[in-house]
């Protein structure tokens, strides 16, 4: 809670030579904003209280980019200087003072607040939301980006009243002023700026109450009241279960989640306050494909590993997610069993494996290494930390951890300090193996999965036996499924092995009825093994989106003469949040000749066309972009739509458009339709794209 800067300040600009110390100490800030969503702009008062800790000259704030009306210390005009990246004050502060500083600013964020939904034409989707990564709440707050400046938020913001308002903390109150209606939430806790968050959109909510009375918010759009079931699935099982695991109390007054549209991650561990994206926002079938089980428990964790007890900096990132990570697996372990936790590690430690392989491993005390080190590798060391000091030491050490730095930051070097006083051993062989090297020790890893999972030492006796003896495959791999049972051995049989296996073996694994087994085999067959149509065609029904979209599209084109069939089996199905069976659907129906008439099928592209539009999630916008350009033409809404998304928030989503605008201008005419199209396009989409065709 004590961090700030020497700066000298200068009369006619703001300049930053000293180090950062320990001087200033920010108690508690109390902020008030409002948004204008159709202008992008926020407007704000914030009042700091800070405690001076020896006598200094200047004070700052992080403030990107704003601009500043009204700045008062203790209620009284004061010099200050602002270069679009911080605002210095400038005051002699004696030892020991206490000051109050009030900040009145307006500003139109290039990041970290972001307005979805306001420019296009479908109405009701309107949201606000924030995502401050790391260090970037100064873009929409004056507040300190160090992770080791821990302050009380209060938090007060104001908007059209028919939205709902969501932000960290306990909401104490709302306020109707016309149509503008302000909502107060109280922090009663230190936290880092970045973690400071609010979202704004139509939303309902179900609230839970934890086994230890934490209340529980869970919210989610008005159409989608069918899926807060299966989206929410085992929450309160999940938060009463860290909080027995860990053996800390949950440490926040409440507990919110959210969904988010078109978000830059799966999602954000806000205090108290979870965004995550809509696209885990599912029904019970898709829940088999994809849900938000492991997501919710990772957020969840960081609540203690990241919120309670925050990095000093990215060279300890590994105190944030490899623990998230690992108890979030933890989790799914209490839920889905002990088979479903040593089979995921087994996933994860093979990924791994492969990244050592290519000379791309990367220690955990790097700060530049990449997410796959910090989540993964990072929850193997934390298992291999558990398995290493024993579950009473560990459990004691972790829990000492928590108090002792609780609201405050550490380094790896305090934890494992904490866990060598509770284990009474010395871990340095662990730090040098598990964190400061960069190859990931398999070895020891698949010791360990053989020594704690019986499935998985049998799947490995497998794979040793295939590669060593003069058997059939097949002879080898039936001993073991017929020995094993597993459904997660013969899930995994089929994917490695399936070319291996003859017709009667594939049979007997589509005669299984288990989902997960039918669901490899529609994954991994390549076509459809001769004799086996009639099974394959039952995968149709299969309650599991990825095993409808791949089966159809196999007999569609393996099996051609049922086409008709299949499509009439399907039309309904929608699939996925990404839509991923309707939008394959489309383009299979409307490339079938003998399925209904051709004015049908010409409303089955015209459709498919529609997805592209930015009016859409972008999961649904990327697969409709990447159905049509592989198979259609784009039309010219699809090619001002691909220019839209190639300026989109969402990194992932452009760099994907942005790499398949490229291919698309690689040919000459398509380039020429571009240059044609630039005077329907404004702003940033008319600038990006006369760049990209070097046109003045």
């Amino acid at each position: 809670m004590k961090r700030i800067a020497v700066i000298l300040f200068g009369f006619l600009g703001v300049s930053v030579l000293g180090q950062r110390q320990d001087k200033v100490d920010f108690k508690h800030a109390k902020a008030a904003i409002s948004i204008d969503a159709h202008k992008k702009q926020v407007a704000g008062e914030v009042v700091y209280t800070l405690e001076v800790l020896d006598r200094i000259d200047t004070v700052f704030l992080d403030a990107k980019n704003m601009n500043f009306s009204t700045v008062l210390l203790n209620n009284k005009k004061v010099k200050y200087a602002s270069d679009g990246k911080t605002i210095v004050i400038h005051k002699k502060f004696k030892k020991g003072s206490s000051h109050m500083l009030s900040l009145t600013y307006t500003t139109q964020p290039k990041q970290t607040v972001y307005f979805v939904g306001w420019d296009d034409k479908k109405r009701g989707k309107e949201q606000v939301w924030t995502q401050g990564q790391g260090k970037y709440t100064s873009h929409w707050l004056p507040s300190l980006d160090d992770m080791t400046e821990k302050i009380e938020f209060d938090l007060d913001i104001s908007f059209d009243a028919s939205y709902k308002i969501v932000a960290n903390g306990r909401l104490i109150g709302t306020q109707l002023k016309d149509s503008i209606k302000t909502w107060s939430y109280n922090m009663d806790r230190p936290m880092s700026s970045y973690l400071l968050a609010f979202a704004i959109g139509n939303y309902k909510k179900k609230e839970l109450v934890s086994k230890s009375n934490v209340p529980i918010e869970l919210y989610y759009y008005p159409d989608d009241s069918l899926s807060v079931e299966p989206t929410y699935r085992y929450t309160k099982h999940i938060l009463d279960f860290l909080e027995e695991e860990i053996g800390v109390p949950y440490p926040w007054l409440c507990y919110k989640q959210l969904p988010v549209r078109d978000f830059l991650y799966a999602g954000m561990e806000n205090t108290g306050t979870t965004l995550f994206s809509d696209s885990y926002v599912v029904d019970s079938t898709a829940f088999v494909d994809k849900n938000y089980v492991n997501v919710n428990a990772h957020e969840m964790a960081h609540q203690w590993f990241g919120n309670l007890v925050t990095e000093k900096d990215g060279n300890h990132h590994w105190l944030h997610e490899g623990f998230a990570t690992y108890y979030a697996y933890l989790a799914e372990k209490e839920i889905f069993g002990e088979e479903y936790f040593y089979w995921k590690l087994f996933e994860t430690a093979k990924t791994l494996r492969e990244v050592s392989r290519d000379d791309n491993g990367e220690a955990l005390t790097d700060p530049k290494a990449s997410s796959l080190t910090f989540y993964e590798k990072g929850a193997w060391a934390v298992h291999m930390l558990r398995t290493e000091v024993g579950e009473e030491a560990f459990r004691k050490g972790i829990k000492a951890y928590l108090e002792k730095f609780k609201y405050q930051n550490a380094t790896i070097e305090e934890l494992i300090a904490e866990m060598e006083l509770a284990s009474g051993r010395s871990l340095s062989d662990f730090v040098a193996l598990w964190l400061n090297e960069t190859d990931f020790p398999y070895e020891k890893a698949s010791q360990n999965l053989k020594d704690s999972c019986e499935s998985l030492r049998k799947y490995m006796e497998m794979q040793w036996e295939l590669s060593t003896s003069n058997l059939p495959n097949e002879e080898i791999i039936k001993r073991y499924w017929e020995d094993s049972k597993s459904e997660y051995l013969r899930k995994h049989s089929i994917l490695q092995y399936h070319k291996s296996l003859s017709r009667d073996f594939l049979l007997k694994a589509f005669n299984t009825d288990n989902i997960k087994i039918r669901q490899a085999l529609a994954n991994a067959l390549k076509g459809i093994p001769e004799g086996l149509e009639k099974e394959f065609e039952t995968l149709l029904a299969d309650r599991s989106y990825v095993t409808v979209e791949n089966a159809l599209y196999k007999l569609w084109v393996y099996a051609p003469e049922g086409r008709v069939r299949y499509l009439e089996r399907t039309k309904d199905i929608v699939g996925l949040p990404n839509k991923n069976v309707r939008l394959l659907w489309l383009l299979l129906a409307s490339l079938t000749t003998n399925y209904e008439d051709e004015a049908s099928r010409q409303e089955y592209i015209e459709e498919l066309r529609s997805y592209t539009s930015k009016e859409y999630p972008v999961e649904v916008r990327q697969n409709a972009f990447a159905l049509l350009s592989e198979v259609l033409k784009l039309s010219d809404e699809n090619l001002k739509d691909l220019v839209n998304a190639s300026v989109h928030h969402s990194w992932q989503f452009r760099k994907f458009a942005r790499e398949l605008l490229d291919k698309t201008m690689a040919n000459d005419k398509q380039k020429q339709r571009l240059q044609r199209l630039i005077k329907e396009l404004k702003g940033e989409e008319r600038r990006y794209i006369k760049s990209k065709l070097e046109v003045k």
